[in-house]
C-alpha cells in the first residue's frame, strides 16, 4: 500500500471535489482518480461515490480516513522527533521562582539562545514545589529547585550550596537582645507549599526557641526579605538574597542555620537525551554565577564560549 495512494486519498476525503484536489496535491485529475482506483483495488472496497453532483465517501471509505489521519499523525510526530534529534530547536521551558529568574536566569537565557538561536526560550515563574510537579507533569522541560529531590524518575544536577541565616532589621537589633527579638516579634515566613519552609522546620525543631507567632506573606524571597527590612519580624533567608544588605549594614544575622539550599536543575530522566534539555544543563554547568568548588567544569572551551556571551 503506497504511502502517496494514501495521502491522496486523505485530500480527497477532505475536499471531497476532484478539482480542488488536484490543486492542493499538484496533480492533474486523471493521475488522482487513477491512485483512487490502485487504493480500491487493493482494499477490495469502493471508498468514493458521487450523488448527483456531490462526491461523498462510503462506509468504507469513513473508515479507511480514519486510520489514514492517524497513520498521517503519527507520520508527522515521527519526522518531528528524527529532525530534533539534528540539534536543539522548539520550545523550552524552564520553571523556576522568581528570584532565579531574576538573578540568575535572564542573562543565562539570553546567552544560551545566542549559542541556540532556533531554541525560543519560555520561563513559568514557579516555587520549587510547584516546578517540580510541572516537570513530571512536562508542562516544564527543566526546572531550577532550591528543594530536595530524590525521586527515582528525576534526574537532578547540582548548581549551587547557599548558606542560610536567621535575620533581623538593623534598627530592630540595635536595642533589643536576641531573646527578646524572639520573644517580642513574629517570625515571618514562606507559604507551607513552598520549600524552604523545610529548612524552617528543621531550624526550629533543633532550637530550644520557638516563634511566638508567625506571618505568612507568600513564596517570594523578595517580599520576606522587605518585611524583614520594614520592621515586621525577623525571618531565614539564603545569604544570596540579602548579602547587600548585610554588607550596608540594615539586616543582621541572628544565627547561621545548619541547613543550606541546595540549588538544582531538575528534568524527568526518560527526556535527559533531549537536545533541548542535554545542551541547556551542559550550559547551565558553565554559566550559573555561583558555584561550589567540587563541581568545576571539565570542559574549559566550553565555559570561555558561555563566558564571552555572557559578558556581552
Amino acid at each position: 500500500m503506497e504511502i502517496r495512494n494514501l495521502k491522496t486519498f486523505q485530500v480527497v476525503a477532505e475536499e471531497l471535489n476532484m478539482t480542488r484536489a488536484a490543486k492542493k496535491l499538484k496533480y492533474t485529475q486523471p493521475t488522482i482518480t487513477l491512485q483512487i482506483q490502485s487504493l480500491e483495488k487493493e482494499l477490495n472496497h469502493t471508498l468514493l461515490t458521487r450523488v448527483g453532483k456531490k462526491t461523498m465517501l462510503t462506509t468504507a471509505g469513513k473508515k479507511l480516513i480514519g486510520h489514514v489521519d492517524k497513520l498521517f499523525t503519527l507520520i508527522d510526530e515521527m519526522e518531528t522527533d528524527m529532525e530534533a534529534l539534528h540539534g536543539p530547536s522548539g520550545v523550552l521551558t524552564i520553571a523556576a521562582s522568581e528570584y532565579y529568574c531574576r538573578q540568575h536566569l535572564s542573562p543565562i537565557v539570553r546567552a544560551y539562545t545566542e549559542m541556540y538561536p532556533d531554541v525560543k526560550i519560555s520561563l513559568l515563574p514557579l516555587n520549587s514545589v510547584h516546578a517540580i510537579q510541572s516537570v513530571r507533569d512536562q508542562v516544564a522541560d527543566i526546572a531550577i529547585i532550591a528543594s530536595e529531590c530524590n525521586e527515582i524518575d528525576i534526574r537532578k544536577n547540582f548548581l549551587e550550596e547557599e548558606q542560610t541565616f536567621l535575620v533581623v532589621s538593623s534598627e530592630i537589633s540595635k536595642e533589643r537582645s536576641f531573646h527578646e527579638i524572639i520573644s517580642q516579634y513574629a517570625f515571618i515566613s514562606y507559604n507551607d507549599d513552598c520549600s524552604f519552609s523545610n529548612i524552617i522546620d528543621k531550624h526550629f525543631k533543633k532550637s530550644i526557641l520557638k516563634p511566638h507567632s508567625t506571618i505568612m506573606v507568600g513564596g517570594s524571597d523578595e517580599m520576606i526579605k522587605r518585611a524583614v527590612l520594614n520592621g515586621t519580624g525577623y525571618a531565614i533567608l539564603g545569604e544570596n538574597v540579602i548579602k547587600n544588605e548585610i554588607k550596608d549594614g540594615s539586616i543582621t544575622i541572628l544565627q547561621q542555620v545548619s541547613q543550606p539550599i541546595i540549588t538544582s536543575a531538575v528534568n524527568l530522566k526518560i527526556r535527559s537525551e533531549e537536545p533541548n534539555i542535554q545542551t541547556f544543563h551542559e550550559f547551565l554547568q558553565n554559566a550559573w554565577p555561583v558555584r561550589n568548588n567540587h563541581t568545576q567544569s571539565q570542559d574549559f572551551n566550553h565555559k570561555e564560549i558561555v563566558t564571552d556571551l555572557l559578558l556581552k
